[in-house]
């Protein structure tokens, strides 16, 4: 679906900032962290990000969303999570209250963080 973002409201600009939002030039920190995992612990795996995420995440100051994806072959676990600035992710990687859970996801699988912002969105 396209949108105007030349004319946008302020009310839908704060939504689109509430949730997940894949947008060129939105000021929003990226994380896309790939977990390799046994597939035997896929499932497990994405029951820790889950919990991590509505237990401790989503309390963080400057969350906005996490996605939570596992790959069809089961070797995978890809975590796409937004956040209002850098410094709110890195904030919450000093948490203690997140630190349990990013040990457990590390037992379970090898993993890749990736830091990044939107270059390009096309819709067809």
């Amino acid at each position: 679906m396209y949108q105007d973002t030349d004319n946008i409201t302020a009310l839908e600009a704060r939504m689109a900032t509430d949730t997940s939002t894949i947008r060129a030039g939105a000021e929003i920190f990226t994380l896309i962290n790939v977990f390799s995992v046994a597939p035997d612990h896929q499932q497990e795996l994405a029951n820790v990000l889950i919990e991590a995420t509505e237990h401790t995440m989503r309390h963080q100051p400057g969350f906005i969303s996490a996605n939570i994806h596992t790959s069809f072959d089961g070797r995978h676990v890809v975590n796409y999570a937004q956040w209002r600035s850098r410094d709110a992710f890195e904030a919450m990687l000093r948490n203690p209250d997140a630190r349990p859970h990013m040990t457990r996801a590390g037992a379970l699988a090898s993993f890749e963080p990736i830091l990044c912002e939107v270059a390009h969105v096309d819709h067809a």
